[in-house]
């Protein structure tokens, strides 16, 4: 042993000179050291002991039954060995030690598993029918970190849209974490194995090559999206006329949007042309003073994807009002905080638009904000814009969790926007959600009738959806066109600039309401006609002069947009057979205004009036230009986007119209293109035309 003594009188001696004499000391010192440490320690080499693998486990716990003799005869060897067998290899694969009484433990220590470290490699699954890869991977050794590697899931058909070129990197595949049984656990968390109370994480991720047959279930769809189908032709001698409301909505644009970056062909019903047609602006003729809200321009052109027939164009205009003559805006923010809202593209993107809309507004316009998950509940009383902080801080306080009290929440936000009415002024609710109201009333038809009795006071509601896979479009029609307000799909942060922001005046301050337009066709002039878009904004004959019956809104500086495919008589495009006994001469002298191919009047009131005003505009030869290279800019790229959206579709008129041939109109009409939506379009006809083929 060492002199103690001997090593605190080294320690604290000043260094000696190097002499002879002290090195000896000191080796000596240290050699005594050493020798006495070894004694404490195990004479094996460094490393070389650890726990067994599950084989050599196996081997061991056989011989030692076989050497004590735990089985005395081959008969009872052969009862008790599969039980025992099934005993040792369940505790073997959960890495607990066995013993059978003996001295001797099959044991395995810390010091054969590697170091934890923060971020562990995400590591690749074999297909569970692929029991080598799978034995491999439980039987890898630890002690060499596995490489990492990343697999990106790729939709089908979104692999043929890389190979053309057409986008530069695959969207987002939900990816879920897989454990080596195949059971998914949440995606983003690890599985912690423990053997002997010590934790081994590791990570695993869906491969791409992994069989369907194999893949865990993914969510379910539940975006409720209303079934329509397309209008047909119609005669114009037996059903001549044409009734609908406008529609200024753009979800629609928006969802084709994201279906297609997103690498695959929107559901048919998910596509309604106006919609499509509508989400850009346009530079229609406007009405000069704001005593008239809006002006109407009709031209007549050849029909490019039918030689023929010809559309009639119909193009609306609001008044757009000037910053300094808007009047004081009293919003209140409903927004939906339930727990299906913890999403990037869910509440995250619906706070970051939010306060864009507040960066929008003026200093004596007021904000309240409603929220609701389980129940309903005021999470800012109207407080003036002034007051910016307090409202931008109430917003990024915003979190989510719970169910989705939907209906509470409207009769708290229009208390609300009761309680801080502005006479003359612009009151509104601004609901923001991902999906279905789960809590109270959840009928479509209860919320409408709801809303109905709300936008009597003067409130007027907008709806806003956020997110995919939850999204309920159907209800948010529903309400929004019952609420005298728009339906906007809010995916990225640039749509909620272009909705709240560059078009907030349209999207907040309503210049006419209840809008319906009525089309009568002469069918000394027109065989057969066509209106696209519009199926589930259709009215009957009747409701145009009925000033009970709702209609849509036109915001300032609005553009609205109407194309009906028309047949002249005789051109020989007629689709159906004449009536064998149908009107064959006019006994009266001939039909009035026999030069018209349509009569088209437009019913409006004005907001705080309950009596619709009348405009009515013949359409004649002078209407009509005589090649479709002729029309304006803006004309012909929305008749690009109509022919765009018939074709998403699939219907019979676009079926021989290629999006070759769609790319070629809107490229030539893209005109000025500022904010590059026209240049996204075109974009998005690529996408379609790779995914579904140029057919």
């Amino acid at each position: 042993m060492v002199d103690d003594n001997e090593l605190n009188r080294l320690r604290d001696a000043a260094v000696p000179a190097p002499d002879t004499e002290a090195k000896a000391r000191a080796f000596t010192a240290a050699m005594r050291a050493f020798d006495d440490m070894n004694e404490k320690t195990s004479a094996a080499t460094q490393g070389s002991v650890g726990g067994l693998r599950l084989t050599e486990r196996a081997q061991k716990l056989w011989s030692e039954i076989m050497q004590k003799k735990l089985i005395a005869t081959p008969a009872i060897a052969g009862l008790v060995a599969l039980p025992i067998a099934g005993y040792a290899t369940f505790h073997m694969l959960q890495g607990q030690p066995l013993s059978f009484g003996g001295d001797e433990k099959i044991t395995e220590t810390l010091a054969d598993k590697p170091a934890t470290v923060n971020a562990p490699a995400k590591e690749k699954l074999a297909p569970e029918g692929d029991k080598k890869a799978d034995a491999d991977v439980r039987n890898r050794d630890t002690t060499t970190p596995p490489k990492p590697e990343t697999t990106v899931a790729v939709a089908p058909a979104q692999q043929d849209a890389l190979g053309r070129g057409l986008t530069d990197e695959p969207a987002p595949v939900e990816s879920r974490e897989f454990s080596l049984d195949g059971t998914a656990a949440p995606a983003g968390t690890a599985r912690v194995d423990r053997m002997n109370g010590a934790a081994d994480t590791k990570y695993y991720a869906q491969p791409s090559t992994m069989p369907s047959d194999q893949v865990a279930p993914q969510e379910p769809n539940r975006d409720r999206v209303e079934d329509f189908k397309s209008n047909p032709v119609r005669a114009a001698l037996q059903d001549p006329v044409s009734t609908f409301s406008i529609d200024v909505d753009t979800a629609s644009y928006s969802f084709v949007r994201g279906s297609l970056k997103q690498g695959y062909l929107p559901q048919a019903d998910t596509v309604r042309v106006e919609e499509m047609v509508n989400y850009f602006p346009y530079d229609w003729k406007g009405p000069d003073s704001a005593s008239t809200p809006f002006n109407s321009t009709v031209s007549v052109m050849p029909t490019p994807w039918n030689g023929h027939t010809k559309l009639m164009h119909v193009a609306i205009k609001g008044f757009d009002v000037k910053p300094v003559e808007q009047p004081k805006a009293n919003l209140v923010f409903l927004i939906d905080v339930s727990g299906s809202m913890d999403e990037p593209d869910k509440l995250p993107l619906l706070k970051s638009a939010f306060r864009l809309l507040v960066s929008k507004l003026k200093a004596d316009d007021t904000v309240s904000i409603v929220t609701y998950a389980g129940d309903a509940g005021t999470v800012l009383m109207p407080t003036k814009v002034t007051e910016k902080d307090k409202i931008l801080n109430a917003i990024d306080n915003l979190s989510p969790g719970g169910s989705t009290a939907g209906e509470a929440g409207i009769k708290e936000a229009y208390k609300l926007a009761q309680q801080s009415f502005i006479k003359d002024g612009i009151n509104r609710v601004m609901l923001a959600t991902d999906g279905d109201f789960n809590v109270g009333q959840t009928d479509d038809d209860d919320l409408k009738r709801l809303i109905e009795q709300e936008r009597k006071t003067g409130v007027f509601l907008s709806v806003f959806g956020f997110g995919r896979g939850n999204l309920n479009d159907q209800m948010m029609q529903t309400i929004a066109q019952n609420g005298n307000g728009t339906a906007a799909y809010i995916d990225t942060l640039a749509e909620a600039e272009k909705v709240l922001v560059e078009d907030a005046s349209s999207t907040l301050f309503t210049i006419a309401k209840d809008v319906k337009i009525q089309v009568e066709f002469n069918p000394d002039k027109v065989s057969e006609y066509r209106l696209i878009g519009y199926e589930t904004r259709a009215l009957n004959r009747e409701d145009f002069n009925n000033d009970r019956v709702d209609a849509g809104d036109i915001g300032s500086g609005h553009s609205v947009t109407a194309i009906y495919e028309i047949t002249p008589k005789g051109s020989g495009g007629e689709q159906m057979d004449p009536l064998r006994y149908g009107q064959a001469t006019v006994n009266n002298g001939g039909v009035a205004n026999a030069d018209e191919y349509a009569f088209v009047k437009i019913r409006y009131k004005l907001p705080n009036e309950d009596v619709s005003k009348l405009i009515t505009t013949p359409v004649t030869s002078a209407n009509e230009v005589q090649s479709f290279d002729q029309a304006s800019n803006d004309q012909r790229f929305s008749v690009a986007v109509a022919a765009f959206g018939q074709k998403l579709r699939d219907e019979d008129a676009t079926a021989k119209f290629g999006y070759d041939k769609i790319m070629e109109i809107a490229t030539a009409a893209r005109g000025a293109d500022p904010f590059g939506y026209r240049s996204e379009f075109l974009s998005l006809v690529r996408l379609a035309s790779a995914l579904g083929g140029n057919r």
